[in-house]
């Protein structure tokens, strides 16, 4: 499977220019999915079949890769785009921001201690290195200090210092001292705060992030600007999946809206049918329900091809 950063982060250099950044990592093995049977059985006979799968892969010498790519946008592009790009819910069309390879990554080495090596792993998008910092996407920012929270409550106030979660090539320089289960010298004592007159580490300005340049009022805002919900789900739908992965996805909406009442059934179909109309209809047929009573008459009466582009669709969206 492919992995996504979802979020946007920032890319800077030496000048002060900044550029927003989406990652993606694009398997190199294929994508195989397994229909909601197959799961089923797999869940109940053996729950750690995808783990297993990729631990007999690397043992075998098999190693597993995955292609880094990147969409990067300017920073003064994000005003003007008719979406909001940091908006997770969102993607960057290719055809304006186009994948651009990186590199590669590979697994070719199994944890020789299960708790210590992965149990132990604490991933926080908090940890960034110079050059890679963050952007106003609201889930992003909720995240860069919670994940650190839990990871003090799972592993301990000193997580970092548990040396899966230490960097490899380099030496940390903070002034943390004290907590549960520390063990590394604790500072040797050295002073707790900077400046002081100690020779203690210092801040490094060459690798400070370029300030954000902000406007407008603080308050609370009903997001509609710049807002469609239902034209990417849309075109996802009808450009970029096939038969099968469309028959799978109304299935499984419909297996997981069915104890739901009728109401939200069609509420719900409603926006599938916004999205595009064979969506709506074939979620509303697996589950009994009648579109028309679904579907506001305006829409139904629109041609299913011109449906993602008719101006009444705006209307109705909001």
């Amino acid at each position: 499977m492919n992995g996504y950063s979802s979020h946007t982060y920032s890319l800077y250099n030496e000048d002060g220019e900044r550029h927003w950044v989406h990652f993606q990592f694009k398997t190199d093995q294929g994508i195989e999915n397994l229909d909601p049977d197959e799961a089923e059985k797999l869940a109940g006979k053996n729950p750690h079949y995808h783990r297993e799968d990729l631990w007999e892969a690397i043992e075998e010498g098999n190693y597993p890769t995955w292609t880094l790519k990147v969409q990067i946008m300017p920073e003064e592009e994000a005003e003007e785009v008719d979406y909001n790009p940091f908006d997770i819910t969102r993607v960057w069309p290719h055809d304006d921001y186009p994948l651009i390879e990186v590199g590669t990554m590979e697994l070719n080495e199994n944890p020789d201690n299960f708790f210590q090596d992965i149990e132990e792993a604490a991933f926080s998008p908090a940890h960034t290195v110079p050059g890679i910092a963050h952007s106003p996407d609201k889930m992003l920012q909720g995240r860069i200090p919670s994940y650190d929270d839990a990871h003090r409550y799972r592993i301990g106030t000193n997580f970092e210092d548990v040396p899966v979660n230490r960097p490899k090539n380099a030496d940390v320089s903070n002034y943390h001292q004290n907590g549960t289960m520390r063990s590394d010298g604790n500072n040797d004592g050295g002073p707790n705060y900077e400046p002081n007159s100690f020779g203690g580490p210092v801040e490094k300005p060459e690798v400070e992030q370029p300030p954000l340049s902000i406007e407008g009022d603080a308050d609370r805002y009903e997001a509609a600007e710049r807002i469609d919900d239902f034209k990417q789900p849309g075109d996802m739908f009808r450009d970029v999946m096939d038969e099968e992965q469309k028959e799978h996805l109304m299935d499984n909406f419909a297996d997981d809206m069915e104890p739901v009442d009728e109401e939200i059934q069609q509420r719900q179909i409603g926006h599938f049918y916004k999205a595009d109309p064979r969506w709506g209809r074939g979620v509303a047929d697996r589950l009994g329900i009648d579109i028309e009573a679904a579907i506001d008459d305006e829409l139904l009466a629109i041609d299913d091809d011109e449906i993602a582009h008719a101006p009444i669709v705006e209307e109705l969206r909001e």
